[in-house]
């Protein structure tokens, strides 16, 4: 038999972000973007399903085999807490474990712009932390939550599959509700969830048109509401959010997030080349007169240009994040380049020469050249 637990408690010691289980090979961790064999036994399937069976129980274990798919977390004896999805591959069970530290970062200990510390303060409307699964989009909202929570006296309320970060109460009354185990579904709880008198809603995902729907809606009724996308900036978000809605309700739902929508965090991590560790890019909208206007009346493609145009408000696009976090010498120059969105721009302004030095130049100037 293959401890599970010695697994994790291994991953924790060596600074693992993920451990990934399948059938086949031994266990594997990611440290740093990188996937590394872990010293233990080949995985068989017996070995995978008694994981299983034996973190969720017979109950869940029996949907899980219906379903093929079961999203839960668990948590080590000394109080590491980890993300799990368990399925099927090739007729095999797989497992992938995502580590979720103990403490809540800052946003200031996250390297996020001062920006986002001010959303903490709005009093109502929609704000979505969007990127790619793995991008730390559950992090940033910990951190907000986790600023409003010492500064505010509130009701939050979150909605999430799993419960990822474990918020304590402080200044706020925090309840946190798991889908499948608190409340059967995401649709269902967060019609229930005005009637529970909260100040501020956190959903864990806007995955379907029922939970964008009421996810839209409470944000329209007055509430502060947070949540998560996969999607790679601001006007892919905004496309997919009315994409999701039937032709015959696009322009309800344009004239809908033109009133709510306070904000779009987009962000995406590279690795640190100044110590171990990741560090995040972002792009940031901020929902002015002009972005409301373009969103109201179908010009979603100048949205771009507004956030170029836009620093002065604290709006910035991926690129500028990319070179100002090279320019501090957190990035490597290499990666830099390769996952802007102008490579060729991107790679004349990054001179070697101006990399963490005294007179390197800012982002916006090195982009605005």
């Amino acid at each position: 038999m293959v401890d599970i637990k010695a697994i994790l408690a291994k991953a924790v010691e060596l600074g693992a972000s993920d451990v990934h289980i399948n059938v086949g090979l031994p266990p594997m961790l990611r440290k740093n973007t990188e996937l590394i064999d872990m010293d233990f036994p080949v995985v068989t399937n017996e070995h995978a399903k008694e994981m299983v069976l034996g973190l969720v129980g017979p109950d869940r274990f029996k949907k899980f085999e219906t379903e093929r798919d079961a999203d839960f977390s668990t948590m080590l004896d000394d109080g590491h807490r980890f993300r799990v999805n368990a399925h099927y591959q090739r007729g095999t069970i797989a497992i992938s474990f995502r580590l979720i530290p103990n403490q809540i970062p800052t946003v200031d200990d996250l390297h996020l712009p001062g920006i986002v510390k001010e959303m903490t303060d709005l009093p109502r409307g929609l704000v979505l932390v969007t990127g790619h699964t793995g991008a730390g989009k559950s992090t940033t909202l910990a951190s907000m939550l986790g600023l409003i929570n010492s500064k505010y006296r509130k009701h939050i309320i979150t909605l999430e599959d799993p419960i990822e970060y474990a918020l304590e109460n402080k200044m706020c009354i925090i309840e946190q509700r798991e889908i499948g185990f608190d409340c059967l579904n995401f649709g269902g709880a967060l019609k229930r969830v005005l009637r529970q008198d909260p100040d501020i809603i956190m959903v864990g995902e806007m995955r379907d048109l029922e939970t964008t729907r009421s996810t839209v809606t409470a944000a329209e009724t007055g509430h502060l509401v947070f949540s998560t996308l996969h999607t790679i900036n601001a006007a892919q978000t905004i496309e997919r959010i009315i994409d999701i809605y039937p032709a015959g309700q696009q322009n309800q739902i344009r004239t809908m997030l033109a009133n709510t929508l306070q904000a779009v965090v987009s962000q995406t991590l590279f690795r640190r080349i100044d110590k171990p560790g990741m560090i995040p890019c972002t792009e940031i909208l901020l929902c002015t007169s002009a972005v409301r206007n373009c969103i109201r009346e179908n010009r979603i493609y100048e949205i771009a240009n507004i956030i170029e145009t836009s620093r002065k408000f604290g709006m910035q696009n991926m690129d500028h994040s990319i070179a100002d976090v090279y320019f501090k010498g957190y990035i490597g120059r290499e990666e830099a380049i390769a996952r802007s969105a102008n490579p060729g721009k991107m790679e004349k302004v990054l001179r070697p020469m101006d990399h963490g030095g005294a007179g390197a130049p800012t982002a916006a100037a090195a982009l605005s050249q």
